[in-house]
């Protein structure tokens, strides 16, 4: 195997090797990309249920001051007390349940991004492959063209040395 044959081989094996090393690449950051788009999601769902959980505490809070300072007046609960604390009661479970649609919106994107990053990591390692494969072809194309151009000019020096010795 002469040099250029073997510069060639080499050539392509080593494009061969980087490319599919890049393809593995491609997936593991696509895959590492999605776990921390998993793991932001978690997080986030553990500061909505801990805010929703404040937004209930607060209301736990006013409701039981209302209900004192109406006990202290020595109104009864009833009438406009009462249609006070329903609305405390009635406005904290819509500020909880916007909460909880915040977080499902939010949890969603997350889902998504996820599963976008590993989508994404999976089409670039297969272009990364393709090109691995790709240049083989391209090195066993360029080996069989030197091959080809090798023997033609052997065989004109032949038909040039027939040529002379005639």
């Amino acid at each position: 195997m002469d040099i250029a044959t073997a510069a060639a081989v080499g050539s392509s094996v080593l494009s061969f090797k980087g490319n599919m090393q890049a393809a593995k690449s491609a997936r593991q950051v696509g895959e590492y990309n999605a776990q921390v788009a998993e793991n932001e999601r978690v997080l986030l769902l553990q500061r909505k249920a801990a805010e929703e959980a404040a937004i209930r505490r607060n209301s736990n809070r006013l409701q039981a001051t209302q209900r004192v300072a109406t006990a202290a007046s020595g109104i009864q609960m009833s009438g406009s007390p009462l249609e006070a604390l329903r609305d405390a009661k009635f406005n904290t479970e819509v500020d909880a349940l916007r909460i909880q649609y915040a977080a499902d919106v939010d949890a969603t994107a997350k889902e998504a991004e996820a599963a976008m990053s590993r989508a994404s990591g999976r089409a670039q390692s297969a272009a990364y492959r393709t090109a691995a494969y790709g240049s083989l072809l391209s090195g066993a194309s360029s080996q069989s063209q030197y091959q080809q151009q090798k023997d033609m000019f052997a065989t004109q020096q032949k038909y040039y040395e027939r040529k002379i010795a005639e």
